[in-house]
Formats: structure tokens, C-alpha cells, sequence
């Protein structure tokens, strides 16, 4: 099987994720594998056509390792590990779609099999809109159904109790945020660090230790001011604090760890194992966060979950950004024996994402069960390239 065609799809402005871009790769068999990336989609589907697909086609074949390879390798010689590995992610998860819908059995077993038969979820405390309103920088908040962006920082006691009713293992918030005058912020206001801890502490009030909450930061404070939050924290016990700075310098990181007794996630801002493996040599995280269409898709995502193993370091999947990146994380997560969790936002469990693709895989009481459809589970609706606003273009046939 030869992979013969290289296609982007945009949604568009007015599209729910409007900073997305959907990849499908057609192959000579008739197989059409999807994958997705997110941030700066033209910028992506116009580096995928100018120099990714090209060479990639040259390259023939349809295996995901020399693929990777080669994508990887003709990028890092001018120092490609942003824009560059986001789009091979997204033609990287593609491939291994393909792959395992050719050979008519689900992507975990493609990968290895499964470790186990339920995985626990977590959901991440944002409305719909939150992806677009990230992109235009103001509070993500949306309207519709599950608004819990608000609810964590307004009545985070019954949103405990609504998660805990519907199973979820953990629910992720960031009420420290709005309080981060610029990124890296080098203090924080005293009264400012009792209003974020309070958010805490009406959870632990309202359903005691039968959740967990995950302390988000965005990355947005110094090491200094990080220190601060996290020795709030402490006393009401969060099972991990992720990016309360960025990921980018493992001395850092590990000085933050080594201050408190949280432990301390590295995120899915890292891109490759070559990133992720100083951090996780040093001992400077506790869990590794990583993200499929991010960090250079599902062939790099395996290495990274083997380095962690081999540190006896669990690992957790991250998503707020698109179906096809939920469906690569239960995947690989089902075929990890040290995986944790995989994220979810329930918000687009339950609208966003159903607009894009014809299956998503249920979740049953906050936990997914073993996948069975052949591939990655999914496939984008047959209308998609004829709604309005929508971008596509293809380099090479389908």
C-alpha cells in the first residue's frame, strides 16, 4: 500500500474550531486514514503542500515509521519542531489510521494490543467556545450545554458533585489564571492566592477525596510565583500542578518539584522525545503529558511513553483540540501500561466534536472502553468539504 494523495481541511473562521486543520491521506488501496492538528492552520496546511506532501509522496510506501522519518529528518535540518512536527503529527496519525483500517482491526491493536480493558477519564473545566476563545484571547467561555469554565470558578462544589454523578476520575481547573497580570508573572497577590485556593477548597468541601483535581497554570507564572501557589495548594491535596511555568527548562522544573509535595506534570507544550528527555532524565517531572498531534504524532508519541516507562514514570494524553486527537490518545492509552488518564472536555464530547466526525467512542460512567471499530475510530462527516467557509486542498490524487 503507497500512500498517492495528501489532503487539508479547514473549517473555517466560523467553525467551532476554527484554529484546526483535518489531514486525510489517500492511499492506492482505497484506504483514506484522518488525522488533525490545531494552532495556525493555514500556516500548517500550507507547509504540508509546499514541502511536507511532496517529499512524502516521492518517498512512497505507507509505513509510519519511515515516514516519520523521513518527514522529520528533511524538517530538522533548518530546525523544524514547531509549525513543522505539528503538521507531521497530523499526516503521522493519519498513516497509522490508514494502516490499521487496511489491516480491518482498531489502532490499539496496531500498536502493540491492549494493557487494559477501561480507562479512567478526567474532564478538563472549559465551555464549548473554548478553543475559540482562546484564539481571540479573551475569557473562554461559550453558551450552550456545559458550561463549566464558569462553573469551577462560580459553583465549583456542585460541579464536583455533577462530575463525580457522571464518573469522572478527576476534573482539571485553572482558576489561578486571570489572576497572571502578564505571562510570567513574578508574584501573586495575596488575596488573589486565597480566592484560587478557596475554588479548591468548595470541592474538597462538597465531595471530599472522591475526585481529583488537576491544577492547571497555562504557563503563565515565574518559578517564584509558582512556589507560592503551590504551597497553598498542598493542604487540599491535587493530584498533580501542570505548567504553573513553562516546560522549558528542566532545571527550573525540577526546582519547582523538588519545592513541593505535589507532584508536578510536565505538559504537552514539549515537542519530540528530544524535548521530553532531559526532563524526564533529570527527574524533573512526576507525569508526562503528551499530545499525539502535537508532539509529532503517534509514531513519536510511543517513544515518549517508553522513555517515561523506563523512568517508571506514568503518562496522561492530553485534549482539548480535536477528535482525532481524543481518539489517538485512547488508542495509545489502552496500548500503554503506564498510562493514567485520558482528557476530556466534556463540553465537546458533547457538541463540538460530533459536528466534525461520524462516530465519536462513548464514554460510560467517566471511563472509555476498549474501541472495536477498525482504525482510529472515526472518519470526518461526508459534508464537511461542502459547508460554508471550508478550506480544502489536496496535494497529489485521491
Amino acid at each position: 500500500m503507497n500512500i498517492i494523495g495528501i489532503e487539508t481541511i479547514l473549517p473555517g473562521d466560523q467553525s467551532p474550531l476554527p484554529e484546526i486543520v483535518f489531514v486525510r491521506v489517500y492511499t492506492d488501496s482505497g484506504v483514506v486514514g484522518h488525522g488533525e492538528t490545531y494552532y495556525t492552520p493555514r500556516a500548517v496546511s500550507e507547509y504540508i503542500h509546499e514541502f511536507l506532501a511532496p517529499r512524502l509522496l516521492a518517498h512512497g510506501g505507507c509505513s509510519p515509521e519511515a515516514l516519520w522519518e523521513h518527514g522529520y529528518r528533511s524538517a530538522a535540518r533548518f530546525g523544524g519542531r514547531g509549525l513543522e512536527m505539528r503538521a507531521l503529527s497530523a499526516v503521522d496519525v493519519a498513516v497509522w489510521d490508514a494502516c490499521a483500517l487496511a489491516e480491518g482491526v482498531p489502532l490499539h491493536v496496531m500498536l502493540g494490543g491492549p494493557t487494559r480493558d477501561r480507562l479512567a477519564t478526567y474532564n478538563t473545566c472549559a465551555g464549548p467556545s473554548y478553543g475559540k476563545s482562546w484564539r481571540v484571547g479573551s475569557t473562554p467561555v461559550g453558551r450552550g450545554m456545559y458550561e463549566d469554565y464558569e462553573s469551577f470558578l462560580h459553583r465549583p462544589g456542585e460541579l464536583a458533585v455533577e462530575l463525580v454523578e457522571q464518573g469522572f476520575a478527576g476534573m482539571k481547573i485553572w482558576p489561578f489564571d486571570r489572576m497572571a497580570r502578564v505571562p510570567g508573572a513574578t508574584s501573586i497577590d495575596p488575596s488573589d492566592l486565597r480566592a484560587g485556593v478557596e475554588v479548591f477548597e468548595k470541592i474538597r468541601s462538597a465531595v471530599g477525596s472522591d475526585i481529583e483535581i488537576m491544577a492547571e497554570g497555562h504557563g503563565l507564572w515565574s518559578v517564584g510565583a509558582a512556589k507560592t501557589i503551590a504551597h497553598a495548594l498542598e493542604a487540599v491535596r491535587p493530584a498533580w500542578i501542570e505548567d504553573l511555568i513553562l516546560a522549558d527548562d528542566p532545571a527550573a522544573l525540577r526546582e519547582l518539584k523538588q519545592s513541593t509535595t505535589i507532584p508536578l506534570l510536565a505538559s504537552e507544550y514539549l515537542i519530540t522525545r528530544f524535548e521530553y528527555a532531559p526532563i524526564i532524565d533529570q527527574q524533573a517531572a512526576d507525569i508526562i503529558m503528551i499530545d499525539p498531534t502535537w508532539c509529532g504524532g503517534i509514531t513519536e508519541s510511543r517513544r515518549i511513553v517508553g522513555l517515561a516507562d523506563a523512568k517508571q514514570l506514568p503518562v496522561t494524553f492530553h485534549d482539548c483540540t480535536g477528535p482525532f486527537t481524543l481518539l489517538a490518545g485512547i488508542h495509545l492509552s489502552f496500548s500503554s501500561p503506564n498510562a493514567l488518564y485520558q482528557e476530556v472536555v466534556r463540553a465537546y464530547l458533547h457538541s463540538v466534536y460530533a459536528e466534525f466526525v461520524d462516530e465519536l467512542q462513548p464514554l460510560h460512567q467517566g471511563e472509555y472502553h476498549l474501541p472495536t471499530r477498525a482504525g482510529i475510530g472515526a472518519a470526518l462527516q461526508a459534508d464537511i468539504v461542502n459547508r460554508p467557509g471550508v478550506e480544502v486542498r489536496l496535494t497529489g490524487r485521491r
